[in-house]
């Protein structure tokens, strides 16, 4: 079978349960293709924990979830050495980093201290326990899901750690009342989540992940993903404009959507049309623009109007 195929399969899985968000479900796995991180920030109940145990339970590979509280150590995300009385030695405790998918709820209502301990993980796909370095799962993706800052109990993540995220989305309400009627209605013969079935393997996403860098991409779509990115910089109504590494995450994420929909080649809609999930949480507007109503979606659509589109 394609791969495109069962990429498709696994989208359809998904819809069982994420009702009207298939764009949401497609961003979702052109992140896991990508190895990037995927942030999900809305208000609560609309369904970002399902997504993303929809998206672990399609592919047969090790998933964990980890509630965050002020209260959760970095020990508890990483993991901890524990003396044994009974040998007189430290174990190895692993944290639930050493999984293939993580669902990390609620990042923000954890202290930076814990935040921060996901950073490691999350950028060098390893983490170093007691002066020893562990690689974790080839597959390793994280999913944190996040309620807007301005509710009570949350810690604002820092900009070194929105980095580390490929996308930044959310889900939002259900568009049609039907399609919200019809997730009551399914929520009524219990958790939909659990009756889904696997449609994949992680040996097969692997191995996606190594047939993607096949796909062309041509050196004046990296101009445009790369000029994208530095027209951010140039602007007087950002402090803060998109990294290097966002321009490396934006090929990698359009390059990602080719595969995802069939093609062998990337094209400048790819880099278009994934440019606000992947660069809008590296934005950050200066006084100017929020006096002046500027919101970060106006800089970054002036910086992509000024950028020149590449004719292939």
């Amino acid at each position: 079978m394609a791969q495109s195929q069962i990429l498709q399969q696994i989208i359809t899985n998904m819809e069982n349960v994420i009702v009207g968000k298939r764009e949401v479900i497609e961003l979702a796995l052109i992140t896991l293709l990508s190895d990037g991180h995927l942030l999900l920030e809305d208000v609560p109940g609309v369904g970002k924990t399902t997504l993303g145990k929809a998206l672990a339970q399609s592919i047969r590979c090790s998933f964990a979830r980890i509630q965050f509280t002020p209260d959760t150590l970095p020990g508890d995300v990483t993991g901890m050495s524990i003396y044994q009385m009974q040998t007189g030695e430290f174990r190895f405790m692993p944290g639930v980093v050493m999984n293939d998918i993580l669902l990390a709820d609620e990042i923000n209502r954890t202290s930076p201290k814990t935040q921060a301990s996901l950073l490691e993980a999350m950028e060098e796909r390893q983490i170093t326990i007691d002066g020893n370095t562990l690689p974790l799962p080839e597959l390793f993706m994280v999913i944190a899901t996040q309620n807007p800052v301005e509710q009570l109990g949350t810690y604002r993540l820092p900009e070194a750690q929105l980095d580390r995220f490929l996308m930044k989305i959310s889900m939002g309400y259900p568009e049609k009342e039907k399609d919200e009627a019809d997730i009551v209605r399914r929520a009524l013969n219990g958790e939909p989540v659990k009756q889904l079935s696997p449609v994949t393997t992680r040996e097969e996403i692997i191995e996606m992940k190594k047939e993607l860098r096949d796909v062309r991409v041509h050196d004046d779509i990296m101009s445009y993903a790369v000029e994208i990115a530095r027209n951010t910089r140039k602007s007087r109504y950002l402090t803060l404009g998109a990294s290097p590494r966002a321009a490396i995450g934006l090929v990698r994420a359009a390059r990602s959507r080719a595969y995802l929909e069939g093609r062998s080649f990337t094209t400048p809609e790819d880099v278009a049309a994934l440019a606000q999930p992947v660069l809008l949480h590296r934005l950050i507007l200066s006084a100017q623009a929020r006096l002046e109503g500027k919101k970060e979606k106006d800089v970054l659509q002036e910086a992509m109007h000024a950028a020149k589109v590449p004719v292939l």
